[in-house]
């Protein structure tokens, strides 16, 4: 049985990007149910908020679901607490170091999967006892590190012993083999899961991920040291311009103030940040979550039948 499945209790080792303001409880349910490891994010979520979007996604499945904590979130160490007495069971972490939670995580026995840009990251949050790390690539969608999935997951694998997920440029069963390939005991998905069906986001967003193409997105925030990917519209190139003749943080901070809810509930994709990864180019219909998995595995499963017979030399 593979690492991340029997670790898991899923299905398939696939595992649902936390992405704020757009994964759900019901988001997060589809995923479980299609075989995956739906996760509900906690970005820009109070406690009352979490506590209901976790309640819907129990209502909606049966299945294993988790929890991403963004570790910037104001409200951070009552969503830590609500984990708890929610009886959470896997939690994944993001934008922070989870390590001032991880003891009453551990005490509580919930599965903790930080997201790491770095073969040293991941070596440190193995000291502290997580159970395994999400390594990302910067071709993914939002925040991100320097390092591509595809330098940066060889590095992780020698680093560390605990299982590793490899998200960062993943839509399709070549990708998925890629990562196995590489060492990865799993992967996460985001950008292929915002055309689903039961995705949440407004059509237009929906709609220019479909439209995009492989050279689309752009990263703002590298001069800052705040890098995240989105599609190219009229907020990047006025976000950059503005790095570039040095705006303050504040000023860059207040243009973008709201930018991701203008694109996920208002549908406005030219002035709100279209968040999505390198592989935008590679999605060219809706349809439901399920198909998207089971396209992914199905055609991995084939291509890996299908490389013996290719020849390396």
């Amino acid at each position: 049985m593979n690492k991340i499945t029997e670790l898991l209790h899923i299905t398939y080792p696939i595992i649902q990007g936390g992405m704020a303001n757009i994964s759900n409880g019901a988001f997060a349910a589809a995923v479980s149910n299609a075989g995956g490891l739906g996760i509900i994010a906690s970005g820009g979520k109070n406690v009352e908020q979490l506590k209901a979007e976790i309640a819907s996604c129990r209502s909606l499945t049966d299945q294993p679901f988790g929890v991403n904590l963004m570790l910037m979130n104001p409200f951070i160490d009552a969503l830590a607490q609500l984990m708890v007495d929610e009886k959470i069971k896997i939690i994944t972490t993001g934008a922070g170091n989870p390590a001032k939670y991880i003891p009453l995580f551990k005490e509580n026995n919930i599965l903790i999967m930080p997201v790491v840009p770095s073969s040293g990251l991941a070596k440190r949050m193995e000291g502290l006892g997580v159970d395994a790390v999400i390594a990302e690539g910067s071709e993914s969608g939002g925040h991100i590190g320097e390092l591509t999935t595809m330098a940066l997951i060889p590095q992780v694998v020698a680093a560390v012993s605990i299982p590793i997920i490899a998200a960062g440029g993943i839509a399709s069963g070549q990708q998925l083999v890629a990562a196995l390939a590489l060492g990865a005991d799993g992967v996460q998905i985001g950008t292929c899961l915002l055309v689903s069906e039961e995705c949440p986001i407004h059509i237009n967003y929906k709609n220019a991920i479909l439209k995009a193409k492989d050279i689309d997105s752009v990263v703002t925030g590298r001069i800052c040291g705040a890098p995240v990917r989105c599609l190219k519209n009229e907020m990047t190139k006025t976000y950059i311009a503005l790095e570039k003749k040095g705006a303050t943080v504040m000023e860059l901070e207040e243009l973008t103030l709201g930018s991701m809810r203008k694109a996920v509930l208002d549908g406005d994709v030219i002035h709100g940040s279209v968040m999505a990864g390198q592989v935008a180019g590679m999605c060219h219909e809706i349809q439901p979550i399920r198909v998207i998995i089971e396209n992914l595995v199905h055609s991995a499963q084939r291509l890996i039948q299908e490389l013996p017979a290719k020849e390396l030399l």
